[in-house]
């Protein structure tokens, strides 16, 4: 039992020195090497900036602090206090937007130039386009007659926002989704507007029998009849109802 005990703390002490032998011979083959040791990563990055390498922007360069000091009466002590205040952190949005955002402005200004259709559903237009109102979109291919409907929805996907019609055809339902950047839509109209905002962004309950407004040709003769496109034969007059040119589009 003692000679075991005192063998323990010598197993422990040999232990150190051998590490401490390894350590030093370390140190020495280190020492006899001319050059320092250089890992991949030191290899591969350049110890000062290369000359066509351009600087990063304006926005994006660290900005210096203001010192912003606060007076006081007393003579011996003019300074109350100092404080850094630091400038507000660029934006990365602004500096750097993103690619699809910037493609889609860049669409949404060679399809729409005069802006009207940006305007006729922007959230920030009071007068805009709103779920339940009655549109009439206009198309150009084919020459088809217009189409008015319910609006259901409005998927705005910047330069794919489309808007989803449903109105009634022969007592058959009928819902037509419509791009409203699309070069085939001649024109979006709106024919009447909800009395009361929906408090729904998509009004899908219509659907039923007991919400669906059923047909809105009504509504469009209406709107039709206050903007004068419909004409009456008149003394002397060689009109013929039914016929009229629309007015402007929006």
């Amino acid at each position: 039992m003692i000679t075991q005990s005192t063998r323990r703390p010598l197993s422990s002490w040999k232990a150190v020195l051998r590490r401490c032998h390894q350590q030093r011979q370390q140190q020495q083959q280190q020492q006899r090497i001319p050059m320092p040791f250089r890992t991949m990563a030191t290899e591969t990055t350049p110890t000062q900036p290369a000359a066509s390498s351009t600087p990063p922007p304006p926005s994006m360069q660290p900005q210096k602090p203001k010192f912003h000091a606060i007076k006081t009466n007393l003579p011996h002590k003019p300074i109350r206090t100092a404080f850094a205040v630091y400038p507000r952190v660029p934006s990365a949005r602004k500096s750097c937007p993103a690619a699809l955002e910037s493609y889609h402005a860049q669409q949404i200004r060679r399809l729409d130039r005069t802006g009207a259709r940006t305007a006729l559903f922007s959230k920030a237009n009071p007068d805009a386009a709103k779920p339940g109102d009655v549109l009439q979109v206009s198309t150009r291919k084919g020459g088809g007659e217009p189409f008015a409907g319910v609006c259901l929805s409005i998927r705005r996907a910047g330069v794919d926002t489309a808007i989803l019609l449903r109105n009634h055809v022969s007592r058959v339902p009928v819902e037509m989704w419509f791009k409203v950047y699309s070069p085939n839509v001649a024109g979006v109209e709106v024919v009447w507007r909800r009395p009361r905002r929906a408090r729904r962004a998509r009004l899908t309950y219509m659907r039923r029998a007991k919400h669906d407004m059923g047909n809105v040709d009504h509504l469009v003769d209406a709107w039709r009849r206050t903007r004068n496109v419909f004409t009456t034969k008149g003394k002397g007059g060689s009109g013929q109802a039914g016929k009229g040119v629309r007015g402007g589009r929006r």
